[in-house]
């Protein structure tokens, strides 16, 4: 067991924070749910967040005098000051609101990248990486002339860091996930990001699978930008943050402009607002800010040190249990030892990973199948797809349970 009984207590409350576990499926059974990398479900603190906003608060923010605009305001900026809190930025200013890590990378692609990279320069990614930190990169390499170059990965989806310096000869820039959504490896940053910063280059960090999972400070990694998602992390969709150090931002031009952006504006020539309003163009997502706000809050009270500790034993427990059915031809994939986060893929025998989500989902199970956003990374490990289960602060060895015994009835389905 990996629960004391005071932990069990409090695994009890927080499963009865999140008012959509307490629902059965439509087939009358308890949900199990098991996609928390693909979206995490909200506690009812967020939803109340939410609700209470747009029934007492709800104002445009930033303009108004009147006592609306200005509590609406006031919890914007607030939520705002939690996220620098809760990656110990350095003050408020160096956390920009976007509507997830996607855009939140593509901010500083258009912004920072175009204006810095040049013919020769160099991008270094990895093997690893969600679309979203790939995709961007090679746009941006096609615009600049700049040269993108991959740090590759064993057959687990560990690093491979021989030749590194090689690498990060002439880069302007690296670019890496915290965590892999894929396979739940864990970038080895204590030895990339300094050895980055040597040879000259920028370091922006995905933390859309970090942020949710584990304590994070941006200024003990030395990074230099650091993009989450709200929604990965007990918070609403549509809302995300950039954090960049204040020298960075303030010499980066904007990335959308508009309202809210500016400081003046005449017919011939505008200038342009200071940081952080320099990057948000328009009427901001003020609700879901403010939910995320809540979701800081709430995550906070739980303790990151715990949330990380209770998914390292899930994940272990859940490790050892799956290799019980090896047997019926069960592969798991990603680091089989040593530090990796709550995510584990795997396929069943020859069952294509949709099949196999399909017949888990008739037990209760909810788990992602498919490529996960990462193609160039299945094609290298020859996976045509797999399923994937990743955990949160939600789960127990109950769900593993399900988890096993769900594949059970997917194995005789299947006749392995």
């Amino acid at each position: 067991m990996i629960a004391t009984e005071r932990e069990a207590e409090k695994q009890a409350r927080i499963i009865a924070d999140f008012p959509i576990l307490a629902k059965p499926t439509s087939r009358g059974q308890r949900l199990v749910y098991l996609d928390s990398a693909a979206t995490s479900q909200k506690p009812q603190a967020v939803i109340d967040a939410l609700v209470h906003y747009y029934t007492t608060d709800n104002a445009n923010i930033h303009r108004g005098v009147y006592e609306l605009a200005e509590r609406a305001t006031d919890a914007f900026e607030g939520a705002r000051a939690k996220v620098a809190r809760f990656v110990n930025a350095a003050e408020p200013a160096e956390i920009v609101w976007t509507r997830n890590t996607t855009e939140a990378i593509n901010l500083v692609s258009f912004s920072w990248g175009l204006t810095n990279l040049r013919p020769g320069d160099a991008i270094v990614t990895s093997q690893l990486e969600h679309h979203s930190n790939l995709v961007p990169w090679q746009l941006l390499a096609a615009k600049t002339g700049a040269q993108l170059r991959f740090i590759e990965v064993d057959a687990e989806g560990r690093h491979i860091l021989d030749g590194l310096d090689n690498l990060l000869d002439g880069a302007r820039l690296v670019a890496l996930s915290h965590v892999s959504n894929s396979v739940g490896t864990i970038a080895p940053l204590e030895t990339i990001v300094p050895r980055a910063h040597a040879a000259g280059a920028v370091v922006l960090i995905d933390g859309a699978q970090s942020a949710p999972h584990m304590p994070v400070d941006v200024r003990a990694l030395d990074v230099d930008f650091f993009a989450a998602s709200g929604h990965k992390m007990c918070g609403p969709t549509g809302i995300g943050f950039l954090y960049g150090k204040r020298e960075l931002l303030e010499a980066m031009p904007p990335f959308l402009t508009g309202g809210d952006m500016i400081r003046s504006v005449s017919y011939e020539e505008t200038s342009f607002n200071e940081l952080p309003w320099k990057f948000e163009a328009g009427t901001s997502n003020i609700a879901d800010a403010i939910g995320l706000g809540a979701a800081v809050d709430y995550l906070e009270g739980v303790g990151m040190d715990w949330v990380r500790a209770h998914e390292r034993a899930l994940t272990q427990v859940a490790l050892e249990a799956l290799r019980e059915l090896e047997p019926l031809g069960l592969e798991i994939y990603g680091p089989r030892s040593g530090e990796r986060a709550g995510v584990i893929p795997f396929n069943l025998g020859d069952v294509h990973a949709h099949d196999v989500a399909s017949i888990l989902d008739t037990q209760g199970v909810c788990v992602r199948a498919g490529h996960h956003c990462t193609m160039p990374l299945m094609r290298k490990m020859g996976w045509p797809a797999t399923a994937r289960a990743s955990f949160y602060v939600y789960n127990t060895e109950r769900d593993v349970e399900a988890l096993v015994a769900g594949l059970r009835q997917a194995a005789r389905v299947f006749k392995l």
